[in-house]
Formats: structure tokens, sequence, C-alpha cells
């Protein structure tokens, strides 16, 4: 029997599939989706989680006309098989291939680009508010989890709304979790929210009995002070209602059927609607429900066995939190801080061990920079571990609330520079940029895993705010001398050479060094520099440069404009420094999703590239 998944002519097919076909679509989606992303990698269990939701919503609603925009945007795998797309997963998160979120460049059906979390009810809403000034007729829909609901962004837009009383639907998508389990006063009001299905049923049945007669519907409009009492006593909040918007649920949204009934009668209801559905992270993959966080994005894997073959990887997220539990033993005042990623950051074994000093903010990256501030002001020493394209949502504060006032905040910069396959929305190329220009920041950066212990502990007792970046992965790289003392505004002599000094950063420090190799295969043997800091510059350095006569060359894992090289060339100038320099880093251009060796290749920033880079400079 042919499957329904390779039969059926997405979307409009769906409309009238009976309920036994639904059914089947909906496990054959979910062994296509396991089947496929193990090769590509990607995000699993959020994904299997919404399979019933996503064919509900394309059921119940015309997305040739109506709008939906998915928060993040991780989980729309589904909406992408189910609007023609199905075929283009062999080349997920490649370079040129499918995106692992939503993109408007990508299909008529995505109608605004997704990667970050907290942003779709704002963003739909601005949609809502264009439809009405222009006298346009259709639905827009906002699906959002519940781990990002907790993002002051999409509180903001949920006042908004409920002041206006905007016509749109709200999809809250309630697994309880966002990447790891959800924290939080919001998250436990959803809990209770769940265990009041005995107010929804009564007040169901109440109004099926009443509605069947005038005088009950005349009963019915009369009521409703007291209906409100009734739901005051039943449900333990009314916090969407009281802020103005109309809250429907829990509706169990592996059910079809009841999505349906529920998204029928919503479309023509007047004002914004939540609907408030309940699935589970995984479902239908054994290994992935009993362990939603591991699932959440996978790697690929030809292991046909499904347990995800792991190798042993020392990451420098894993180094991060080993140095950390090491040095708290003796540094009683350091506590450290997390926006929903303590497994990402390498915190989850510092949570264990200091569980009193390990705070979760959920998904609220500019609340976690202040009340990093507030400890800070309070005599003690909270360490932020943010991804570099997270900490961009705190840049208000960093500024604000950290360093106007030099508070010692160290913010553990992870996933700095490429990260890969997640696109321009994660790609971290930008943190030195944005931080170098902050009066009182410092930044730094290893330039290997076993460099970040010294770092931290240096970064621990300095009494000012500091970065330290670092990449995501392992090392290139195994024998490097570690730097035990560090200098302030001091850089590192890894080697000597003559006429040409690259200089080089993090990451790309290991690049320089395999990049010398093949120069000196071919007559050149620059000299090595590690920029140990990013913020300050080592002037004495670069003014010995100059004074020696040598070219220079700067490589980082940064947009080139405002980054280090810019930093440098900025001094150089200031001196009258007359020799060559080329900056090697990132142009002014979002990088696109992709392998990350397949995307250093492609912007110049492998050993390879970066050698036959410098030898075009002497041919």
């Amino acid at each position: 029997m042919k499957s329904l998944l390779d039969s059926l002519n997405f979307p409009k097919d769906l409309k009238n599939l009976s309920a036994s076909d639904t059914k089947r679509l909906s496990n054959e989606i979910r062994q296509f989706l396991i089947e496929s992303v193990s090769k590509t990698g990607g995000h699993l269990s959020s994904n299997l989680g919404v399979v019933e939701l996503t064919l509900s919503l394309i059921k119940s609603f015309d997305f040739e006309r109506d709008k939906i925009v998915w928060d993040v945007g991780h989980q729309s795998y589904v909406y992408k098989i189910l609007t023609g797309r199905k075929d283009d997963f062999k080349n997920l998160r490649q370079l040129d291939g499918l995106s692992g979120f939503p993109k408007r460049n990508e299909s008529k059906y995505d109608y605004f680009d997704t990667g970050h979390s907290s942003t779709s009810i704002s963003s739909a809403l601005g949609m809502a508010r264009a439809r009405d000034l222009k006298k346009e007729k259709y639905i827009v829909v906002a699906v959002i989890g519940d781990g990002a609901l907790t993002g002051g962004m999409a509180l903001e837009a949920l006042n908004d709304i409920g002041f206006r009383k905007t016509k749109m639907i709200i999809i809250l998508n309630d697994n309880q979790m966002s990447i790891s389990l959800n924290v939080g006063g919001l998250s436990r009001y959803l809990n209770k929210l769940r265990t009041g299905e005995r107010y929804n049923k009564l007040k169901t049945n109440i109004n099926t009995s009443l509605s069947s007669s005038d005088l009950g519907k005349d009963i019915i409009s009369k009521i409703s002070k007291i209906k409100d009492s009734i739901k005051q006593l039943v449900v333990p909040s009314m916090f969407f209602e009281n802020m103005g918007i109309k809250y429907i649920g829990p509706v169990d949204g592996h059910d079809v059927k009841a999505m349906n009934e529920v998204f029928s009668r919503v479309k023509d209801m007047e004002g914004p609607v939540i609907i408030h559905t309940v699935t589970q992270k995984g479902k239908g993959y054994s290994l992935a429900e009993k362990s939603p966080s591991k699932y959440h994005g996978i790697p690929p894997s030809n292991n046909k066995k499904e347990e995800i073959n792991k190798t042993c990887k020392y990451t420098y997220s894993k180094a991060f939190g080993n140095a950390l539990i090491d040095i708290s033993k003796e540094e009683k005042e350091v506590v450290a801080i997390t926006a929903a990623m303590p497994d990402g950051t390498g915190l989850k074994e510092f949570a264990t061990t200091y569980p009193e000093r390990f705070f979760d903010v959920g998904i609220a990256e500019q609340h976690a920079v202040t009340l990093a501030a507030g400890m800070a002001a309070n005599g003690l020493k909270p360490v932020f571990a943010v991804y570099s394209t997270f900490l961009q949502r705190g840049f208000d504060q960093v500024i604000h609330d950290v360093c106007i006032q030099n508070l010692p905040v160290i913010f553990a910069v992870d996933r700095a520079g490429i990260v890969g396959e997640d696109g321009e929305t994660h790609q971290g190329i930008m943190d030195v940029s944005y931080l170098s220009m902050i009066p009182n920041m410092t930044i730094i950066a290893p330039k290997c895993t076993k460099e970040v212990y010294s770092m931290l502990k240096w970064a621990i007792n300095k009494n000012s705010p500091v970065a330290i970046r670092y990449p995501r992965g392992k090392d290139i790289l195994h024998n490097l001398n570690v730097l035990t003392e560090i200098n302030y505004g001091k850089w590192e002599v890894i080697s000597e050479g003559n006429k040409i000094c690259i200089i080089a950063s993090g990451r790309m420090l290991q690049h320089a060094i395999l990049a010398k190799e093949i120069l000196k295969e071919r007559g050149l043997n620059p000299k090595i520099i590690n920029a140990t800091f990013i913020k300050p510059i080592d002037k004495d350095l670069l003014n010995d440069l100059k004074e020696k006569g040598y070219d220079i060359i700067t490589i980082e894992d940064n947009i080139i404009s405002g980054g280090l090289g810019t930093a440098i060339l900025q001094h150089l100038n200031c001196i009258n420094y007359n020799g060559n320099i080329k900056l090697l880093g990132y142009n002014d251009e979002f990088i696109p999703q992709g392998n990350v060796e397949v995307l250093y290749k492609k912007y110049g920033l492998d050993p390879e590239s970066i050698s036959s880079t410098i030898l075009k400079l002497y041919n």
C-alpha cells in the first residue's frame, strides 16, 4: 500500500481526510521525521510533539490566505512537510538546503522568519493590525510554546493585545518544556490550568443545556457575573482573561477531532483568543519521550540503532562547566545563571553540585543580565552562561545595568562564532562588535579548552565586567601551551617568524597555526600572535610590529565591522603604520546555514583558504 505521505497532494488533500487516514498519516509523518532527521540532524522531539496539532491547523485554516507564525520555528518541520517541502528534507539545514526554521524566501506558506523565542505574538499582532487597517479578511495564528511564553516580549505583546482587543488566535502549545524543563511562576500557573479542566467541562455542559431553549439563552446572557465568579473559584488564576484575552482549554493537542472543533468555533469570534493545547514532546518515539531534552536537537547519525551514537568530545561548554565547579569550591560568592539552557551551556552538573547557587530564569535573557547585575551589586560573583546569539537580546541591560555601574558580572559567551546548521539567527558572529563598543567591558578568548579554567579564574577575580567568548564544539589542536598567568591587555606570541604577522583570537588561532604549516612549505614563515584580549588590544605589541616592519593579517570568527581587526586597524592608523594589513572575518552579511567546515571554507577562514589568501598577497 502506497503511503499517504507520498500519495496526497499537500496541503489541499488534508481538508477532507478521514479520521482513520489522519491517524495513519500522523504515524507516517513521525516515522519520516525519525528517519530523515537522524540522517541530517535537526530538531526532533519538538516536531514529534506537534504532528496532530499541525494537521489540525492545516485542516481548519486556509494558509493560502490565513497566516501563521511559529514561535522559534524549530517545531515547523511537520508544517513544512505538509506544505509541499517533504522531498527537500534530504538537504535539511545544509548549505543552500531546506532551513530548519520558517523562511519567507523558502515558501509562500512561511509568513515570518523566526529563530529566536517569544517573537510570534508580536509579529502576528502586527500582521493582524495591518490586515485591519487595509480592510482585508484573513485569520492570523501564532503558535507559541509554554517555554517561550516566559519571554518578556511575549508578555508585552499579550498586554498590547488585551488592551486593543485585536482579533487573532494564539495557540499555546504546552509540553511543559522549552529545551530543558520549564521553570518559574508562569510554568506553575500553566500546570494549575491543566488541572482546571473541570471548569471547562462544567461551562460546556451548562451552556449546552441552557442553549436548547429561549429561556435558557436569556439566562446565559444574564449570568455572566455568576459565571465569572465560578471561574474564579475553579480556575487558579484568570491571567489571560483578566488581560482581555478569551481563554479556551486545555485541549488535548494529540486529538485532531477535538482541536478541529475548537478551531472551528473560534474562527468567527471577535477579539483575541488563546487556545491552550497540551502535547507531549517526543511523542511516538520512546527514546525521545523518555529524554526529550536529549533528543531536542540531534546530530547526523548513520547509526541504525535507536540510540544516538555519542562520541567522546571534550567541548568548550564542558570545559567551562567543569572549571566553574572547581573554582566555586573556593570562591563561595560565585553563582551561575542560565536562561533555560543548563544542558547546552554546560551548567547541568553545577546545578546538581551547587543547587542553591544555580539560577535558571527561563527564556528571559534581559532579566538574566539585570539579575546578575543586582547580585553583583550586593557582593556576589555572578556568571551568566549564554549563547552569543541570545546575549544579543540582553544588549540594553549589558550597557545600562552592568557596564555603566562597572559591576563584576562574567558573561560566559558560548557558541561564539559560526555554529552551523541553525543558520542566520543562531550564528554567533556579532558579539565582539556589540560588546567591544561598551565602556568598562573586557573581552577575552581562550585559544583551547584547557585555557577556559585560567580565564574564568582570572575573570572571577577581576572587579569589572568580563566576557569570555568561546566556540561550539571541541579543539582542533591538542598540544598547545596553556596560559596559566593572564596579564591584563597583553597578547601571547605563539611562534616567531619574519615579514608577516598573523594575529588571531580564539579558535581562529588554531586555524592560524595550521595555516602557518602550509605557508612554511611555500617559503613563508609568519609570526603568530594570540589575541588573548580582544578588548583591550595590546597596543605595545602592535607598536613593536610597526617598528619591525611586519605586514599584518588579522583573523576572527566575527564580522569584520567593529571586530578585532577593526580595533587593530584603528590603532595602526593612529601610529601612522604604513605596512600592509588584511582583515579576515565575515563581511557585512548574515551567514547562512551549513556545516561549520563548509562555511569556514566558503568565507575563507579555514587553514587552506587563509594560507591561500596570504600567498596571493606575496605573489
